[in-house]
């Protein structure tokens, strides 16, 4: 079967772990940092249980609190470090810097960097009040989208495979705009032919609105974004296994999924990361391990630090981990019951309304196919999940699911 992912899903797992794997990152026991081993036991226990119904094929997880790991734990089918983690923070990363940097403006149009993306219209539905019928007509966009938009995902584009509005996800089936097999050349043409679901800064919908946002990050600074990140996040963070294309020397490491969905039946059809691209999607398609991506997030629990090493300000990841929507207009039931979303994350505005436990000011996402991470600046602690499945919404069941668990650790 083709070694895959799929957008911000995980590569691999590893048949045993150690905490030593957590590159450079200090280990502690669990009650030395305020957690309980017996409670922790429970995700292990858990895990297991999920992987004996045949859930998914193997995961691996990681805790860390107050700067030291506490918890690493891989278990399952499958032997590498390997994993998918979710690019669309890095592609957001990438962006900041660039703020930082002074060459680029959350308040940007974003055809100030690509200008085929000028002059877009909107498809409006209209409902027959005889009828009851639904017709679509254009009309121009009453602004234009912004850097912050895209950050956000507040453009007015969407996700083709997720939209409702039927209009556009029949023009974006028409047109071929997707994210994989296309060039940068292509993808922001085809986008530039179809219309926007909704007016610029008028409502959240997920979207490919990142993937954008990395043609800008590659149209300012002249590179690639998978460049660009190698650069300035991946080698300063010691992020060693971390790319858009893994290598032949680490292909054996890469981990896989089902060779077919266990409820439907159906082959698991996912990104082959040992082929090249046409493209660095800001979206997805980056491969990495768990103890990469425990460096990154705990970089941005850190307030844009690690090992002295600086890659954003610290007033800069204050900005991207707040709530930029404020009351517009959440389209898309993708967003959690009680977060909002800053540039780049979904944030928890309030410790209650949504169901699993969790900290007010907590930043969070995941992937398609089982992939999640948090930053909880409260607790001082992150947690990366990893597991490689079929997308669809039993991931989002999986990860709460351990989540809960996880939370319920805390004991100091």
């Amino acid at each position: 079967m083709k070694r895959s992912l799929t957008c911000a899903t995980m590569l691999g797992w590893i048949l045993t772990a150690s905490l030593a794997f957590a590159q450079g990152l200090p280990t502690a026991s669990p009650e030395a940092v305020g957690l309980s081993s017996a409670r922790l036991a429970r995700v292990t226990d858990l895990v297991k249980g999920e992987i004996a119904k045949g859930r998914y094929p193997g995961a691996v997880a990681l805790v860390a609190r107050r700067g030291k790991v506490a918890y690493f734990e891989a278990l399952g089918q499958r032997d590498p470090q390997s994993g998918a983690p979710m690019t669309k923070p890095f592609a957001s990363v990438a962006a900041m810097m660039l703020v930082e940097d002074g060459k680029i403006l959350l308040s940007d149009p974003v055809s100030k960097y690509l200008p085929k993306l000028k002059n877009l219209q909107v498809s409006v539905p209209r409902v027959d009040p005889q009828t009851g019928r639904v017709s679509y007509a254009l009309v121009p966009t009453e602004r234009e989208m912004t850097i912050q938009d895209l950050m956000r995902h507040t453009s007015g584009l969407v996700y083709g495979v997720f939209t409702s509005h039927a209009a556009v996800k029949e023009a974006y089936a028409k047109e071929g705009v997707d994210w994989s097999g296309v060039t940068p050349d292509e993808q922001i043409e085809r986008l530039a032919r179809v219309p926007l679901a909704h007016q610029p800064g008028s409502a959240w919908e997920y979207s490919l609105s990142t993937d954008v946002l990395g043609r800008v990050v590659e149209a300012v600074s002249g590179a690639t974004l998978g460049q660009f990140l190698q650069e300035r996040l991946f080698a300063p963070l010691k992020m060693t296994d971390t790319a858009f294309l893994v290598p032949n020397g680490k292909a054996a490491r890469l981990a896989q999924p089902f060779a077919k969905d266990p409820v439907s039946g159906d082959a698991v059809k996912l990104l082959d990361v040992t082929v090249a691209q046409k493209n660095d999607a800001g979206g997805a398609g980056s491969a990495g391990t768990v103890a990469d991506y425990a460096r990154f997030s705990q970089m941005l629990l850190n307030g844009g630090q690690l090992d002295r090493v600086r890659i954003l300000g610290r007033a800069t990841v204050a900005q991207m981990s707040s709530d930029h929507l404020g009351d517009i207009r959440v389209a898309s039931p993708i967003l959690p019951r009680g977060y909002g979303f800053g540039l780049g994350f979904a944030v928890r505005k309030e410790t209650g309304v949504n169901w699993v436990t969790g900290s007010a000011g907590e930043y969070r996402w995941g992937g398609a196919a089982g992939t999640a991470f948090w930053v909880d600046p409260k607790e001082q602690m992150i947690v990366v999940w990893m597991t490689q499945a079929q997308p669809g919404p039993r991931r989002g069941e999986d990860r709460d699911l351990f989540r809960q668990l996880v939370q319920a650790a805390l004991v100091d």
